[in-house]
């Protein structure tokens, strides 16, 4: 996913921010000088979204921010999986809007866009009222591809197969499918390839269901059918199930069986080149892709990603419209909670210097990923991101990932550290 660009179109990134701007807003009718020029709407309220919005009103109040995002209640897909594990409940991982909308002024909308504009620089909403903007931020999460999976779809994913990477009534469901299950039982979790939405990271999600079961149904089996053949931070993982939960967890890569080929949600069966495998829990986390408003805003190029300027996450094919988060093409970053408000601040930045008239400067990144194997049994990665003619690239020596040879007292800090993560993130964001 790492977009390399030349030095000349580089340089030329730097500038095409405010050129786009003010051709952009001389073509809107009714408005005054391209400074007084100060309304924003961003959809989508998670980790990006309402990340930019706050960071709008912080950077400059003067601005008219609107947020639309049809859920009043958004569940964060971080520490969704310690729902799974019984080590948090669902209220735990809410967060509301009210403090965004009464201390920071910004017009919190409950209703869904059904429609971009970007010609006439205005979305329409389900209840039929349009807006008006001068900057369009979009932030629209992801979707998934149901049909790369024989025989999965979007039905099957509400009742028998839950993805649960969308968290909510999905985390609802699986969670109510583990305590129904019986002592004996088999987990089978499909985790996709790259790149996918993390967290809810399958491998953490593994590792915490474990958790669950050796508590309550010791007897159960997980298995892990990966369409990949290597994942993030195995070596950790790996030395962690077989420290806590030794003979539970098998992972299968995409050559050795762990490929999906087709499942079969009545039967509760899932097919590999090597044959079937039935669960009594099924959880098939299929390919994903940008939002489903992406695509039908057209922001969205071959890849099924949003192509950005890096500098500002203005959309390469709709001016003046930003898209940040797990939609967007952002080089080496991943497709987390936290690069999501990281990348929302740096657009906040850069339109509070459209909005001046100045160039957006070259931003700096930063991603920060906790997984919990065992309550008191934390890993993380770590990295800083920089802008060069190649993208967004990782910076070398910045950053890093939990030793090997972490001993106990290191790896219950880090659970604790991913606790005060959680904490920190969700109050800079709704708090």
């Amino acid at each position: 996913m790492n977009q390399k660009i030349s030095r000349r179109d580089f340089s030329k990134l730097l500038f095409a921010g405010a050129a786009g701007s003010a051709l952009g807003l001389s073509a809107l009718p009714g408005m005054g000088r391209a400074a007084d020029r100060k309304r924003v709407v961003v959809v989508g309220g998670g980790f990006g979204g309402a990340t930019a919005a706050k960071y709008l009103k912080k950077l400059d109040s003067s601005i008219s921010v609107t947020l639309i995002e049809p859920k009043a209640v958004f569940y964060t897909c971080p520490f969704s999986n310690w729902v799974l594990g019984g080590l948090k409940t669902m209220e735990d991982i809410a967060q509301r809007y009210a403090v965004l909308k009464n201390r920071y002024k910004i017009d919190v909308v409950a209703d869904t866009v059904v429609s971009i504009d970007a010609l006439k620089s205005v979305v329409k909403l389900k209840s039929g009222k349009v807006f008006g903007y001068d900057r369009l931020i979009v932030s629209p999460g992801i979707d998934f591809s149901f049909e790369a999976i024989n025989g999965y779809s979007r039905k099957a994913a509400e009742a028998q197969m839950p993805h649960a990477y969308e968290a909510g009534p999905q985390t609802v469901l699986l969670q109510k499918q583990l305590h129904a299950m019986k002592d004996g039982g088999k987990v089978i979790i499909c985790p996709p390839d790259n790149p996918f939405r993390c967290p809810p990271g399958p491998y953490e999600r593994a590792s915490l269901i474990a958790h669950y079961l050796k508590e309550k149904k010791p007897k159960s089996k997980i298995l892990i059918l990966d369409a990949k053949d290597k994942f993030s931070k195995q070596g950790i993982f790996t030395k962690g199930w077989e420290k806590l939960y030794p003979g539970m967890i098998e992972w299968r890569g995409a050559s050795t069986g762990g490929r999906v080929l087709k499942v079969d949600p009545a039967a509760m069966t899932v097919t590999t080149e090597f044959g079937d495998e039935k669960g009594d829990v099924v959880n098939v986390i299929p390919p994903q892709k940008a939002g489903k408003l992406a695509f039908d805003a057209g922001l969205v190029n071959s890849s099924g990603w949003c192509p950005v300027n890096p500098v500002s996450f203005e959309s390469l094919i709709h001016p003046g419209v930003h898209v940040i988060g797990d939609a967007c093409m952002a080089g080496a970053m991943p497709k987390s909670g936290f690069a999501a408000s990281s990348q929302g601040k740096v657009t906040a930045a850069a339109i509070v210097r459209l909005f001046n008239g100045e160039v957006p400067a070259a931003p700096s990144l930063v991603n920060t990923c906790y997984s919990l194997i065992g309550p008191g049994y934390g890993v993380s990665v770590a990295a800083v991101y920089k802008l060069t003619a190649e993208g967004i690239v990782s910076i070398k020596g910045a950053g890093g990932l939990t030793p090997m040879d972490a001993d106990d007292d290191q790896l219950s800090q880090e659970a604790t550290f991913a606790r005060g993560w959680y904490n920190n993130i969700a109050q800079d964001i709704w708090g």
